[in-house]
């Protein structure tokens, strides 16, 4: 599976862009800012429905403009699909396959998953436990589709059971019954969300500690440790005994949405222990095995988005991570970074088919492709 061409209007920095790409590797260089990481994020859009950095929509129009337009051509097995994204700022957003809208964005999500690896994922160690529990739900709304719709059902319930438990409160009685019709619908979505979670993280860990060990040459301990409510036991009993509490704060206190996924590393929090380049090198790891997961469930390999991922990593540790992902395991491959001759070296001597673009103020150019000089081919701004 793999996105043959692409074009963009009116997104972010680019008025119009119109690219074709290698089903192997393409690379993008440039100097910080001119808009390598907004290709890729366009990927991101045609395959997940919305940006991996931003969820307004608007944002991602270019200045000046009233909407944006996202074309692009994916192949996957004999089958080739035209999928169109677009956004007004006085219309909601579309989507459309082969000039078929979507009722749902969600129905699209996992046709052609995709898995980006970016510093902005210094959030998951940064940042509070919801960011952990999005990484898992987008791990297993790529394969099951099914999944998705409980979060939303799950979420739907906890606002309204919360609704209710600030209701009592305002006028100082308590109606077990009403709450009971919450109680139920939180149970059902939420066993089966935790027994997707469950799963997942004791599939993930595994893969994840073995790419560890191929990208730092097995030089810490690292782990991944699930922590849930209902792992202690019946959900709806965690309930009741949280009762007293729920009623007291005014919202509910136990639930997978308190759900934490712990990152551990020689038996102590990533986030405190390890260094900048340990906790990137951490991260590429858990994104790499959630590449192999969703290709395991879905049959066939996502697209590898690379965000200039190689910061803040040494010479050997960048030809290790591309001679790894170039190999048969991974699928389309897209580079960002800033350093063309490093890029070109390794390349060359992976012998893998690529193609490899440069991006400046004047433009999109397409100078070498496995080894060939190109030529320019699109207007950026």
């Amino acid at each position: 599976m793999y996105i043959k061409r692409l074009t963009l209007t009116n997104f972010k920095n680019y008025a119009q862009a119109d690219l074709e790409f290698s089903p192997r590797i393409n690379c993008f260089v440039g100097n910080n800012g001119v808009g390598k990481t907004n290709i890729l994020d366009a990927i991101h859009y045609l395959s997940l429905t919305k940006s991996f950095f931003n969820n307004i929509d608007s944002v991602s129009i270019r200045h000046g403009d009233d909407f944006f337009l996202l074309q692009g051509i994916f192949r996957r097995g004999g089958d080739e699909d035209n999928i169109v994204c677009s956004f007004h700022r006085q219309k909601q957003k579309v989507l459309r396959r082969n000039s078929r809208e979507y009722q749902r964005l969600s129905d699209h999500v996992g046709r052609y998953p995709v898995v980006m690896i970016s510093p902005a994922d210094s959030s998951l160690i940064n940042e509070g436990s919801e960011e952990r529990r999005k990484f898992m739900n987008k791990i297993i709304s790529q394969y099951n589709p099914g999944y998705l719709d409980s979060v939303l059902n799950y979420n739907k319930a906890l606002q309204q059971r919360n609704k209710l438990l600030r209701d009592f409160a305002g006028r100082s009685d308590f109606d077990t019954e009403m709450l009971d019709v919450w109680d139920v619908q939180l149970m059902k979505y939420g066993e089966h969300i935790f027994g997707e979670r469950k799963l997942l993280m004791e599939e993930l860990g595994p893969v994840f500690q073995e790419y560890y060990s191929m990208i730092s040459g097995n030089k810490e301990r690292v782990r991944l440790i699930y922590n849930s409510h209902l792992i202690k036991g019946d959900f709806g009993e965690t309930l009741k005994l949280a009762l007293k509490k729920d009623l007291l704060l005014e919202y509910t206190t136990t639930g997978i949405h308190k759900d934490e996924l712990v990152f551990e590393m020689n038996g102590y929090p990533v986030r405190t222990l390890g260094s900048q380049g340990q906790q990137k090198s951490f991260l590429t790891a858990l994104k790499l095995a959630k590449f192999d997961y969703i290709k395991r469930k879905a049959g066939f390999a996502p697209i590898l988005l690379l965000d200039d991922i190689f910061d803040k990593f040494d010479a050997g540790r960048v030809t290790s991570i591309i001679k790894l992902v170039g190999n048969h395991r991974f699928g389309q491959i897209f580079i960002t970074d800033t350093h063309q001759d490093r890029l070109e070296v390794i390349l060359n001597e992976t012998g893998i088919e690529y193609r490899l673009f440069r991006i400046g103020e004047s433009g999109i150019g397409e100078i070498l492709q496995n080894g060939e000089n190109g030529n320019m081919t699109d207007e950026a701004e």
